[in-house]
């Protein structure tokens, strides 16, 4: 059965009314490892996996931003009144590249974590630990302390031998979302993430996803792009090379600039086995822009991710 933007609704209610007990289909909604709740499922699933969605939720990754959170606007939206606490726990792998900029991939596997208090506070690998501090019926802003993995020369030493690492790092997010309206659930996302230590730098990512045609009541997508811009610390960090480096490296002198980034485009899907187990994966394409294109650390500019997660909501 084809999912239609004012079906949207019903799916929401539907699921709402499977938490109290009413006999019903549960709809989709998700955030592989984790981190991004789909509409039909008023949580967060799991994107991918600890590692690897912790990795990726924080680290650099072809997954477009908004993957992270998906759908978790929209619950408020069509489910006002939602479940004081909410919990979903599960594990999964990736197949991603080994550094921002990379064309050798590996895999990486772990669990997934998301628990939400009502519309306010929230612990989860993707989002990281924070609080809406700010919300509307169509909006809402919030402020999360996330993690940086950072690169390791390990990560690749015919490569990166001599560029020293980039260590993981704690980061403070703040972020905006924008619901149009419940007849066409179009989604615009704002977030700005300053780390401290590591990169030490400032990245912001804008993008915009919808809930897509083709949904059924166990299977429900989401799909957007997102477009990144980040300081010069940033941009030095990962895709610049100084003297120091330069004379220990296989690479020249370089420097990165400020500006535009990369931008990319992802696709999110949940399906949900029954009321309480559901599969998510996600999949997504990046294409590094500008300085972080032209860096001599920059393998490919073109990189991709897929992930699979299986999770147990409460």
């Amino acid at each position: 059965m084809a999912l239609t933007f004012g079906s949207v609704r019903a799916a929401f209610v539907r699921i709402h009314n499977d938490r109290r007990g009413v006999r019903s289909v549960r709809d989709v909604r998700t955030r592989a490892a984790a981190r991004r709740p789909l509409p039909a499922q008023a949580l967060a699933a799991g994107l991918l996996a600890a590692a690897s969605a912790t990795a990726h939720a924080q680290t650099p990754s072809p997954l477009g931003e908004w993957q992270f959170s998906a759908g978790v606007p929209l619950q408020t939206m069509y489910v006002p009144k939602m479940p004081d606490w909410t919990a979903r726990l599960g594990v999964g792998m990736t197949f991603s590249p080994r550094y921002d900029g990379s064309d050798r991939y590996r895999v990486l596997a772990g669990p997934s974590v998301d628990v939400r208090y009502k519309d306010l506070a929230f612990l989860s690998t993707g989002e990281g630990i924070g609080l809406n501090v700010l919300r509307g019926a169509n909006w809402r802003v919030s402020v999360a302390g996330v993690y940086d993995l950072g690169r390791r020369a390990t990560d690749d030493p015919s490569r990166l031998a001599g560029l020293g690492n980039i260590n993981p790092s704690p980061g403070l997010k703040l972020a905006a979302d924008y619901v149009i309206s419940k007849d066409f659930p179009l989604v615009f996302r704002a977030a700005f993430t300053r780390s401290f230590g590591g990169s030490n730098g400032w990245i912001a990512d804008l993008s915009a996803y919808m809930p897509m045609p083709g949904s059924t009541k166990k299977f429900y997508w989401f799909a957007g792009p997102t477009v990144s811009f980040a300081d010069s610390t940033y941009m030095n960090s990962w895709f610049g090379v100084n003297a120091a480096q330069a004379a220990a490296s296989r690479y020249s002198p370089y420097h990165a600039s400020a500006g535009l980034k990369s931008a990319g485009f992802g696709i999110t899907m949940v399906y949900f086995v029954n009321k309480h187990w559901f599969v998510s994966a996600d999949g997504a394409l990046k294409r590094l822009l500008g300085s972080a294109a032209h860096s001599p650390i920059t393998q490919t500019k073109t990189g991709g991710v897929c992930d699979v997660s299986v999770n147990y909501q409460f």
